[in-house]
């Protein structure tokens, strides 16, 4: 139990880190990393999840995703065109070929994901 609880710590730890950075730089995306982080936070660590659910930057997103499974409409618009926009200057910037299909597959993924959340209107 003691093990589960820090992986769960771990993993939660991480992702907060890697959504927070995505915040900044292309490529990562914020709120998924985020969702992750509450869901092991809520696993492992009742001071860490309180805190990120209280949070000013994720309390509102993160309430509606656990209370309603979805996202409030602007911050899904928002999170679309980020995403979008820190995709299409990594592909315009990068000079392989194979790395710019890569990155347009991934971002075709993440674009999927994001549409299909449902949403909420404000």
């Amino acid at each position: 139990m003691l093990l589960k609880r820090g992986v769960y710590l771990i993993i939660g730890l991480t992702s907060l880190l890697l959504g927070i950075i995505g915040i900044v730089v292309p490529l990562l995306p914020t709120v998924p990393f985020i969702l992750l982080a509450a869901y092991c936070f809520a696993r492992s660590s009742d001071r860490l999840h309180h805190w990120l659910m209280t949070h000013p930057w994720f309390a509102k997103a993160l309430t509606d995703w656990q209370t309603k499974r979805a996202l409030n409409k602007t911050l899904k618009r928002r999170a679309m065109i980020m995403t979008t926009l820190s995709f299409a200057i990594s592909i315009a910037v990068v000079p392989l070929l194979w790395v710019k299909v890569m990155l347009f597959c991934m971002l075709c993924g993440l674009l999927v994901y994001l549409w299909q959340i449902p949403e909420l209107t404000e």
